[in-house]
């Protein structure tokens, strides 16, 4: 039989042993993730479809107000510089014209008349018949009067350009893409009337998301294709983007500038551009599989036979086909994980899917 003494001994040493069992840690629960395996990426498929537009547009307007009367070209002629696309009503521009000429042809006959009644006075004060205060008289009449046919002539002239204006030419070969007016309309000066599209620069114009934001940089090459024959291909550079996406639908209108394109990429032609990634072999990863600390760049290796993650440092740079290429710190054919970098530690026990490849 044990003593009272013997028996407490084993009391406390239970109670200490149950005490030391409740203040261990817990173990981590083991987090499942996603993960993927890093491997070069050789190139991008990624297209976006747009369709092709003139680089450059004019608005045409008359340049006086006044009812047009003709309109020699619709939606999709060809022009030529100088060709007349549309008239308006010149009746009060000709009658302009005619106002001035008599006002000038008036204004000419007093300054004939000026000038003999100068040349008499002249004559009168050489044989003292007439007083220097009279000559005088007669030089100002005559000075006044030839200041009045210059005015009248420039009048002349301006009305003779204004009759001009009720004629709408084309300032350079083009298209037209899109009438304003029509006949019987009356325009104000400067109201468009005809847009023309010029022929000798083209944009492929496409959308693309914000999650492919480093091909909206400017310069970025493309590849276009012509959906209606995709064998004619041509290469551009994005020259404008738009700073703010839509706020619908995320993304950025782009205009990318073609290089010397054929015929057949005619305005509003449907077309798909792909991004000209060079090959160089570099691991690809998506942006959410790379985080930033302390100012250097990690992932998370996954360790397939013990299940563990381990963080790594690696050198990235942006792909231009969205994400991030990785120039050193990683090898081909190990498994990182793709989402949620900043809730990971090292050594953590991790779950991957069984669907995923081991």
């Amino acid at each position: 039989m044990k003593s009272p003494i013997a028996i407490s001994f084993v009391l406390i040493a239970a109670g200490l042993s149950a005490c030391s069992d409740d203040n261990k840690d817990p173990a981590p629960p083991v987090r499942p993730i996603l993960s993927m395996l890093a491997e070069p990426r050789e190139s991008i498929a990624t297209g976006f479809a747009g369709t092709v537009e003139a680089q450059f547009s004019t608005d045409l307007g008359f340049q006086v107000l006044g009812r047009i009367t003709a309109r020699h070209v619709s939606v999709g002629d060809l022009v030529k510089k100088g060709q007349i696309l549309a008239n308006i009503d010149a009746t009060a521009l000709q009658l302009a014209v005619t106002q001035a000429e008599a006002d000038l042809a008036s204004a000419v006959a007093k300054l004939d008349l000026a000038k003999l009644n100068e040349q008499r006075q002249k004559t009168l004060v050489a044989s003292a018949a007439s007083t220097k205060e009279q000559l005088e008289t007669a030089v100002q009449s005559r000075e006044a009067a030839e200041a009045t046919v210059q005015q009248l002539q420039a009048s002349l002239t301006k009305a003779k350009e204004q009759l001009t204006y009720a004629d709408l030419t084309a300032d350079t070969d083009g298209v037209v893409s899109a009438v304003s007016a029509e006949v019987g309309q009356v325009v104000s000066a400067g109201q468009t009337v005809l847009t023309i599209a010029r022929l000798e620069a083209r944009n492929a114009v496409v959308d693309i998301p914000d999650s492919f934001d480093q091909l909206t940089k400017i310069g970025t090459p493309f590849e276009v294709t012509l959906q209606a024959n995709p064998v004619i291909k041509v290469s551009g550079t994005v020259r404008e983007t738009t700073p703010q996406s839509d706020a619908a639908t995320r993304t950025r209108r782009t205009k990318i500038a073609l290089n010397a394109p054929p015929a057949s990429f005619r305005l509003g032609s449907t077309i798909t551009a792909t991004p000209e990634a060079p090959s160089d072999g570099h691991i690809w990863l998506p942006q959410s599989a790379v985080g930033i600390a302390d100012g250097k760049t990690f992932v998370w290796v996954v360790n397939t036979d013990t299940k563990t993650v381990s963080r790594k440092t690696v050198e990235t740079r942006p792909s231009a086909g969205g994400g991030l290429d990785v120039l050193s710190g990683l090898e081909p054919g190990q498994r990182v994980a793709s989402a949620g970098v900043y809730s990971l530690a090292d050594n953590q026990t991790v779950r991957i899917p069984d669907e995923m490849p081991q």
